[in-house]
């Protein structure tokens, strides 16, 4: 079987004057706004030009199709995420189980928070999840999340530490998802972050023993 075509999602090129990076900002919002609108399936370059008001040939000057579009609201979300757990992760001044409970908060509430986009991402990542540029900034949060679990499992062998990085970002992201996908009030929001994360910390402190 052939392999499947990955399109170009990189930008043909990076603004360098203020005007020029003000009309990336403008098709960017667009495309926010066009994704939330009309969702994955009636989101198009066209579309995202007439709503930003500028041809389509100023949105095709930085972006070569829709998937570059689309991947560009995505990755600046997943760097956002990634940006996140650097920030509560690396923080030192804080015992680790405390970095890992504030990490599950946080991250339930943004996925709260970002729902109905993230929904829509969700469903265009078949256009850009296995394009080199998606893996690389999935592998820097990865990096994060593996040191991380390097300073509280310092004598788990590297097999135990890879296990557990799996299990509770896959847990994190699954889970999250699934309970963004209905409206929540602060409360529940809390109480099912408080859950998790007490999950966590005792598996944790079960492979610490």
């Amino acid at each position: 079987m052939a392999n499947r075509k990955i399109p170009q999602i990189s930008t043909r090129k990076l603004p360098k004057q203020a005007r020029s990076a003000d009309l990336v900002a403008a098709i960017l919002e667009a495309a926010t706004q066009v994704l939330a609108r009309e969702g994955v399936q009636r989101f198009t370059t066209a579309r995202v030009a007439e709503k930003a008001g500028v041809s389509i040939g100023s949105v095709y000057q930085y972006f070569p199709n829709k998937a570059a579009i689309l991947f560009r609201l995505q990755s600046d979300e997943w760097q956002q995420t990634t940006e996140m757990w650097r920030t509560i992760l690396q923080d030192a001044g804080k015992a680790p189980l405390e970095r890992l409970r504030l990490l599950v908060h946080a991250f339930v509430r943004s996925e709260c928070d970002e729902a109905a986009m993230r929904v829509e991402l969700n469903d265009a990542a078949p256009l850009y999840r296995d394009a080199p540029e998606a893996q690389a900034i999935k592998s820097s949060a990865d990096l994060i999340f593996e040191a991380f679990m390097m300073e509280v499992l310092p004598k788990a062998t590297a097999e135990v530490r890879s296990l557990a990085c799996d299990l509770i970002a896959t847990t994190l992201s699954t889970v999250g998802k699934e309970f963004s996908e209905s409206p929540r009030s602060s409360a529940e929001i809390e109480t099912y972050a408080d859950g998790m994360a007490d999950m966590f910390c005792a598996y944790i402190r079960e492979l610490a023993r």
